[in-house]
């Protein structure tokens, strides 16, 4: 029956190559398949008559790595249903080789695996380390940032050109800084090989890279990861835990509310600032509280940061069939409406109000908007803007004729009324009220602010400027902006 058999030629030269292995070698007189031909052992084969096919034209034909591991090994398997085969990898077969690996997945052509000296043993010889510190081995053609323990040992093999190598280097710059010193290792465990330690940001500039050259990143300090969420966590339980804060140990749900909603504003502010800087330094302080509250839970033993994070994956997910799934929309439209039909499947059990489920601490005007945003869901809502329009006349009379009776609870029920429409009004024209009204307080703020500043500077108080100065003041305020 035909086979494949995957030779491994060791990490560096002839002399590492086990006998029986060498002799299958010289001894065929097949082609033997070679995923390169950038490898010490094969350039002596050749000269002992061995004849290669190489795929490193493969490489420059196709635009990335798991494009060319999967034409070689279709390749191999139609050469293999011809006759048995012999296919050579560097290393070890069963070492950062995801061509040996889609062969292995096949079961049509049986698979043999003949010996291959991994270089691991010999890398961690020159380097000097032991991997029961921890280590982690990664493919530097194939992997994600996330995946990256930089606690550990960190190797990258598979670094053949300067490509490779510039695409390490900027996965590692998102977390260590440039000057962190790493190590290029060639040829390690025979007579070429070289280290060279060399800053971070140097990686793919000052050395040339080849199928012999790994990157180790040496462990770094936890303590130095500070832009880590784990980092965050770690740090507020020990705020909160024995030793820590005083503040913190004693803050609860209840106690934070109110400095909650304040960092919720003053994200607001910096956002209506269009200020990045501080927008930044907002959204950190109000994730620190998302970090602190979820710490209360876990000292009580309710919940943790796991479970808050779990909660909102897996909403995000359910409620996006259409990323996650199999559901088809079209517009952001639709995505709304699959969004409130699957919310309702999960919470409308448990409901008796399509109203219900409102913060009962969110501002008025917001709570306006929401509470009518709601209604127009089940068809509760009117017909034409034009209608809420004469609706807000309607109620502007009904102030005036409250004011005329002079009952103060009647006056309060009619300007109550007259807000409530203005909310749903802004809702037609899709305008956040609360934002609205938010901008105009600022807007106000900063008027006023360069009234008093001007009425200061003729020497007088606000107190002693005429309403006239002061409008005068006001409109140059306006032109300014």
């Amino acid at each position: 029956m035909n086979k494949i058999e995957v030779i491994g030629l060791g990490a560096g030269d002839l002399n590492q190559l086990p006998l029986g292995v060498y002799k299958k070698l010289v001894n065929t007189e097949k082609v033997v398949y070679t995923r390169t031909l950038d490898h010490p052992v094969i350039a002596d084969l050749k000269q002992e008559g061995v004849h290669f096919h190489s795929f490193d034209k493969v490489y420059e034909e196709t635009a990335d790595f798991s494009g060319v591991y999967e034409k070689i090994s279709a390749y191999l398997l139609e050469k293999a249903k011809e006759g048995s085969i012999i296919y050579t990898v560097p290393g070890h077969p069963m070492l950062a080789e995801q061509t040996v690996q889609l062969l292995l997945e096949q079961q049509e052509i049986p698979v043999e695996i003949l010996g291959g000296q991994s270089y691991l043993d010999a890398l961690f010889t020159s380097l000097e380390i032991d991997p029961i510190d921890g280590f982690q081995f990664v493919d530097g053609t194939s992997f994600e940032r996330r995946q990256l323990n930089y606690e550990q040992h960190l190797v990258f093999c598979q670094v053949y050109d300067s490509f490779i190598a510039s695409e390490v280097k900027l996965s590692l710059l998102e977390d260590l800084p440039p000057e962190y010193e790493v190590t290029i290792v060639e040829a390690a465990g025979t007579a070429g090989e070289k280290l060279t330690k060399l800053r971070l940001e140097d990686l793919d500039r000052s050395i040339e890279v080849n199928n012999l050259t790994s990157v180790y990143v040496p462990p770094i300090n936890h303590e130095q990861l500070s832009h880590r969420f784990t980092r965050l966590v770690e740090v507020i339980a020990a705020l909160r835990g024995p030793g820590g804060c005083p503040w913190d140990q004693k803050q609860t749900h209840e106690s934070l509310r109110a400095h909650t909603i304040e960092e919720v504003y003053e994200l607001i502010d910096a956002i209506d600032q269009k200020d990045d800087e501080n927008i930044t330094e907002e959204l950190g302080d109000l994730l620190m509280h998302v970090v602190l509250h979820s710490q209360i839970g876990a000292d009580s033993g309710y919940f943790s940061i796991d479970d808050v994070i779990l909660s909102a994956t897996e909403k995000m997910i359910h409620r996006h069939p259409h990323v996650f799934g199999d559901v088809q929309v079209d517009s952001a439209d639709e995505v709304l409406t699959n969004w409130d039909a699957l919310k309702e499947q999960e919470k409308g059990k448990q409901r008796n109000s399509v109203l219900e489920g409102i913060p009962k601490h969110l501002p008025a005007l917001a709570k306006a908007a929401k509470i009518q945003q709601k209604a127009a869901k089940v068809g509760f809502d009117w017909a034409e803007v034009k209608d809420v329009w004469a609706k807000l006349e309607e109620e502007i009379k009904e102030v005036e004729e409250a004011i005329i009776s002079g009952k103060r609870e009647d006056i309060e029920d009619e300007f109550g009324d007259v807000l409530f429409v203005i909310a749903n009004l802004t809702r037609f024209y899709q305008i956040n009220a609360e934002v609205a009204l938010n901008r105009t307080n600022q807007k106000f703020t900063s008027r006023f602010t360069y009234v008093e500043q001007r009425t200061k500077e003729k020497g007088k108080r606000l107190e002693e400027a005429t309403l006239d100065e002061m409008e005068a003041y006001w409109q140059e305020a306006k032109e300014s902006e």
